[in-house]
């Protein structure tokens, strides 16, 4: 059964294949057939190893191993830790880890007395291969010396192999990396060269192979390059990418197959699920219908109270407008021409920041998934990390921008949202890493414990005001100090008293430059500022911002001598909080509870179709893409999805009409708009299409899934109530 299984797994029959090893293992355990158990169940944890289910491979791994050691198999125990120590080395990329599994295999091994012709090769074979993957890891950790006696051990054991040029392919290998980093160059690329030249002669062609190729191309060109083989190292880098994009190529072929044996698993699981569920259908449909029959009564409710208060306000305004139409005429010309003016700029800048934000979406999200990427040299990430704090950088200037606007027309209300302060100022100051390394500052925060955990306050408000000053200070301040302290000045029992306080030891400010810092547009003239950035928004965009929290900015500041802003808020104390709700140290354990869920695409820019999916699958979303309204509403209407992302500009039908299609049919499931539009100009529409929030492009990663979570975890607290 074993062997059918196998031969279904290698005809792309990988759920029909597991199925076959499970009954098998079924089938050992009715017969308590503890070695067939063993064999079935590493069978099976190599196919869950080939589909990256690392943790499941791991499970039938162990279960090999109880198996195996029930009746003292030292071959099946050796090969049960050697097959967990390489899901510990390449799935979880815990070396350590590895390490410890490899060298319980190699003792294992060691024990074989079977003396047979096939058991001395099988002994051979395995012992080749742990020592080799022992030393690897010590090549890994740069323990050149440790490595070499296993490299050595390993060509004594293959000394009695035969026809096995992919072991031997390995042992050059693992020679050629352990002269590479004894300095020993010439040997490196000897031991290199003939471990390519094995690999070429081999007619196998699968992923093994090609991988292989690909590292050790890797390897060598690394090698030529500190030669001074310029050339030479090019053509190998060429090689090396030549056989990853082979690699990369059949892995999409495999992971096609895997992922339709993973559908065809999640589909079956559904059915049954749905089959559980069917007795409580009744139930829960006339729950439905009673509420949508009160919201219905309350809406009629409203719409009848609405219309009357309109006309009223309609006739009031008529018999208002009669009165003084005679005597505004010019009032009214000269108004007309002014708010003319104003939608123009408005519509300007709401378009211009539109279009700006689309394709600052492409690249922060690209550079963001670049980042995560951990084979990055040095070289490479830091200028991905250039790249992104650019990106940001004019995302910051165009929302400044905005920011004014909002400001000089008194569209800005301050919210009243609970708080976790101390935690908001501390993912505030992580978030200047890169900007504290490119001037080569140190940041510094002071935070009174005696302040409430708990406050009501309009964070966003906040985070911008110590954003902008910080971000003013760091930039000015070179190989210098920057202090953010905040203190409690005094407390009662529902209102607490706090200082805020950014102090740096930079260059300063003139005593007679220090009102002119806070108009719009206004930037010192410094001697040598030229990699001072910025539109000189910031500190303008910081004085509004506190003069709404009922406060005044102090500066205490002079030429040579540094800065002191400071400013003090009155907030009220949220006695009613029981747990933090805010903070990135609890987003990881948000995120597995909500993994593997179905989110839908709805995005025609091809760019954020492919950073939208590549940030949902970190994190192990499940997710389709369609690229208009139209298709978006089909999709909903053949398959369930637990989330919907939805674009609002698009051909064929936009956001709006395919969320208000959507919803004739499907109340329940959230929809979020995804838009690059200045969020006040979209807000009323959005929600009144049936969106459930907006998520304004190009966002924050945290910001991005806080929202997905907490919308699924509304939804399914919705579906148990």
């Amino acid at each position: 059964m074993n062997t059918v299984a196998t031969a279904l797994y290698d005809n792309g029959q990988i759920k029909k294949s597991i199925d076959h090893f499970n009954l098998a293992i079924k089938l050992s355990d009715s017969i308590d057939d503890n070695y067939g158990k063993a064999i079935a169940n590493i069978t099976l944890g190599n196919i869950y190893n080939k589909m990256n289910e690392s943790s499941d491979a791991e499970k039938v791994f162990l279960k090999a191993l109880k198996a195996a050691k029930i009746i003292n198999e030292n071959y099946l125990i050796a090969s049960a830790y050697y097959n967990i120590g390489d899901i510990f080395a390449y799935g979880y990329n815990e070396k350590n880890g590895a390490m410890s599994y490899y060298l319980n295999a190699l003792n294992t091994a060691q024990q074989i007395k079977d003396n047979s012709k096939e058991a001395l090769n099988e002994k051979t074979h395995i012992l080749s291969d742990i020592l080799l993957s022992v030393s690897s890891i010590y090549l890994d950790f740069e323990q050149a010396d440790e490595a070499f006696t296993y490299i050595l051990r390993a060509q004594k054991e293959q000394e009695s192999i035969k026809d096995s040029p992919f072991i031997k392919s390995k042992l050059a290998f693992m020679f050629g990396r352990y002269y590479a980093q004894k300095d020993a160059l010439y040997n490196s690329i000897i031991n290199f060269d003939s471990a390519i030249s094995i690999l070429s002669r081999l007619d196998e062609k699968n992923n093994r192979k090609n991988l292989l190729i690909s590292i050790i191309y890797k390897e060598y060109a690394l090698a030529l390059a500190d030669l001074g083989k310029s050339e030479r190292a090019f053509e190998a880098l060429l090689s090396h990418n030549e056989y990853r994009e082979k690699v990369i190529n059949e892995e999409k072929v495999k992971q096609s197959k895997i992922a339709k044996a993973q559908f065809e698993i999640q589909d079956y699981i559904r059915d049954v699920e749905v089959a559980n569920k069917e007795k409580d259908v009744f139930a829960i449909a006339t729950q439905k219908a009673q509420t949508v029959n009160v919201i219905f009564i309350i809406a009629v409710v409203f719409l009848i109270f609405s219309l009357i208060a309109l006309f009223i306000n309609y006739q009031s305004k008529r018999r208002l407008s009669s009165i003084l139409q005679t005597q505004n005429v010019q009032l009214e010309h000269a108004k007309n021409q002014a708010e003319k003016i104003s939608k123009l700029k408005s519509s300007f800048i709401s378009n211009v920041s539109h279009e700006l934000r689309t394709p600052l979406y492409g690249v922060v999200g690209l550079t963001s998934l670049l980042l995560k990427n951990n084979e990055l040299n040095e070289q490479d990430s830091k200028y991905l990390k250039s790249l992104k704090y650019s990106g940001d950088y004019l995302l910051n200037l165009i929302n400044d921008v905005l920011q004014i606007g909002k400001i000089e027309s008194r569209k800005i209300e301050l919210q009243n949202n609970s708080l976790n302060i101390k935690q908001m100022v501390i993912d505030l100051t992580d978030s200047f890493e890169y900007q504290l390394v490119e001037n080569a500052n140190k940041l510094y925060l002071e935070f009174d414990d005696d302040i409430p955990q708990f406050i009501f306050a309009d964070n966003i408000r906040l985070s911008q005001i110590l954003i902008n000053l910080l971000g003013n200070s760091l930039k000015f301040t070179n190989k210098g100090i920057v202090l953010l302290r905040i203190s409690m000045l005094k407390q009662n029992k529902d209102v607490v008293y706090l200082r805020f306080e950014v102090i740096d030891d930079g260059p300063g400010i003139p005593k007679d430059k220090q009102k002119v810092i806070f108009d719009n547009f206004s930037q010192l003239d410094r001697k040598h500022a030229n990699n001072y950035q910025g539109a000189g928004l910031g500190l303008s965009i910081a004085k509004h911002l506190i003069e709404l929290f009922g406060s005044q900015v102090e500066l205490l500041s002079d030429e040579g001598q540094g800065c002191k802003f400071s400013f003090n808020i009155t907030f009220k104390i949220d006695h009613e909080a029981r747990i933090a709700r805010e903070g990135k140290r609890y987003f990881k354990e948000r995120i597995e509870e909500t993994s593997g869920k179905s989110i839908l695409i709805v995005e025609d820019n091809k760019i954020n179709q492919i950073v939208t999916q590549n940030i949902l699958k970190k994190e192990n979303y499940v997710s389709d893409i369609v690229e208009n309204g139209l298709l978006a509403v089909d999709a909903v209407r053949s398959k369930k999805y637990d989330l919907i992302l939805m674009d609002l500009n698009m051909p064929v039908m936009d956001g709006f009409e395919a969320t208000r299609t959507i919803r004739t049919f499907d109340t329940e499931t959230p929809i979020i708009a995804l838009t690059a539009s200045n969020i006040e100009e979209v807000k009323g529409q959005v929600l009144s299409s049936g969106f459930d929030d907006i998520i304004i492009k190009p966002y924050d990663d945290y910001e991005f899934f806080q929202k997905i979570i907490r919308n699924i975890q509304e939804k399914t607290l919705v579906e148990h109530l």
